[in-house]
């Protein structure tokens, strides 16, 4: 009986660990990670142990032939450099070649590149985000063009504390291609939710990216907002009356931290509200002293700041290595 128990025990364990390696694989390639993060060195063990046809197989239905895939592919040079690298370690075991494996490369070598990719997220529900966002991380003057890492770890916080949000008005500043605003009106219910950024081009592809998700969010009441720092008036900030002010990855150049602090201590300082509304600013902090610089402005400012504790589940593929942190303002 034991050592049935064990044996069955085993294969549990197995199979649940070649389930987590596709899983990770779906995960990591629909955001489009970067391929060296890609779990190819467990992948390599289980071919050894004799899985290779069905497992590599598997890894393909659930990345290049995936439904999120085939609608909002990621880049033609990922795809191709992803299927180049599975058809390698496919290749080398001593199974039979796969038709489907290069029938899927061959599909790809024949597209032409596009400056625009598809980067996708799931969330805890199973549904997906999916964004167009552009392959280079500086395009068109603007760094508003793809998804940064404070914003998946905002993102993970919000959705951790969805009361924060629920039935309120919130206004997210800088928000980029929109992954944080999405989620979150997906997962949290806010009554409304205002996108703002200033960047023409951010703006229509915040736009775009709104539209293409916009299902099943037809109970929150959604706008994209051209909101500049330095010249929203009092007047449209009023309109707005957030209860929830959110931003991330705004603190990365110190010759915008004064137009920043200003508009966050107007918010917060606003005399039309019965109560001060919630700020929280998330910051990658790649440069110390820019960061320090932004926590002095807020001081000299008259406006004080805690630290909150960070998510503690990482929902989405990105390093958790780098400084981040989530700050709450108030007067």
């Amino acid at each position: 009986m034991t050592a049935t128990a064990t044996g069955s025990n085993h294969f549990v364990d197995d199979a649940s660990q070649v389930k987590d390696i596709v899983s990770t694989f779906r995960v990591h390639f629909l955001a489009m990670c970067r391929l060296n993060t890609l779990p190819w060195s467990l992948l390599k063990g289980e071919l050894k142990n004799g899985r290779s046809s069905d497992l590599v197989l598997d890894i393909l239905n659930q990345t290049c032939l995936h439904t999120v895939c085939l609608q909002h592919p990621p880049s033609v040079k990922y795809r191709r450099l992803f299927l180049q690298e599975l058809i390698k370690m496919h290749e080398s075991t001593t199974a039979e070649p796969s038709d489907e494996l290069y029938d899927a490369l061959s599909e790809v070598l024949v597209l032409e590149e596009e400056s625009i990719c598809h980067k996708s997220y799931f969330l805890p529900s199973g549904d997906t985000v999916s964004l167009s966002e552009s392959q280079a991380v500086i395009s068109e003057g603007t760094t508003g063009l793809v998804t940064w890492e404070a914003a998946l770890y905002l993102t993970e916080w919000a959705l951790e504390n969805p009361h924060m949000f629920g039935s309120r008005t919130v206004l997210e500043l800088g928000s980029g291609v929109g992954l944080t605003g999405i989620a979150l009106c997906r997962s949290c219910k806010p009554r409304k939710y205002v996108f703002s950024d200033c960047h023409p081009t951010v703006l229509q592809k915040l736009r775009a990216n709104v539209e293409l998700n916009s299902q099943g969010l037809s109970d929150v009441s959604l706008c994209v907002e051209e909101l500049d720092w330095e010249e929203v008036s009092e007047e449209s900030l009023t309109d707005i009356n957030a209860n929830t002010v959110i931003a991330a990855d705004v603190v990365y150049d110190p010759d915008i931290a004064d137009c920043l602090v200003s508009l966050l201590g107007r918010i917060l300082k606003s005399s039309t509200k019965s109560s001060q509304p919630d700020v929280y600013i998330a910051s990658t902090i790649r440069n110390p002293e820019t960061y320090s610089f932004f926590k002095k402005q807020l001081a000299n400012a008259g406006v004080k700041h805690s630290v909150v504790p960070g998510p503690t589940t990482q929902i989405f593929p990105y390093n958790r290595l780098s400084t981040i942190e989530l700050i709450k303002l108030h007067l």
